[in-house]
């Protein structure tokens, strides 16, 4: 093999290894975030930056506040919006708070107005 191939082959071993460490550090600071909702009564719950998806949907139905309450949304560096009227909710996800909150009105019609919403970092 050539030195050219052999300095190729280290090079593309290396970039590997920097791109693995990058994710691996990357998934070790993520945080989390959760939306819990019980229709019936309105009740709403929501958590952020949350160490774990689990420590996130604990917070969220604790604030919820109801047994009924179920987790509608999660999020890991994202936002989660959930619209609602009288009759009906959606949840919709984005990149920032207003891209999430646009696409979840979008989607739940004109009478809809945003009960909660969750971003992390």
């Amino acid at each position: 093999m050539s030195l050219s191939r052999r300095l190729s082959a280290i090079v593309l071993l290396l970039a590997s290894a920097l791109c693995q460490a990058a994710d691996s550090s990357r998934a070790k600071n993520a945080y989390y975030g959760a939306i819990a909702y019980h229709a019936a009564s309105n009740s709403i719950g929501w958590a952020s930056d949350r160490r774990t998806g689990r420590e996130a949907r604990i917070e969220a139905l604790k604030q919820c506040g109801r047994e009924e309450c179920i987790v509608v949304a999660t999020v890991s560096r994202a936002c989660a919006a959930l619209a609602k009227d009288a009759k009906k909710f959606v949840v919709q996800k984005g990149a920032t708070r207003q891209e999430a909150e646009t696409k979840a009105l979008g989607k739940c019609g004109g009478q809809c107005e945003v009960a909660a919403w969750t971003c992390t970092k």
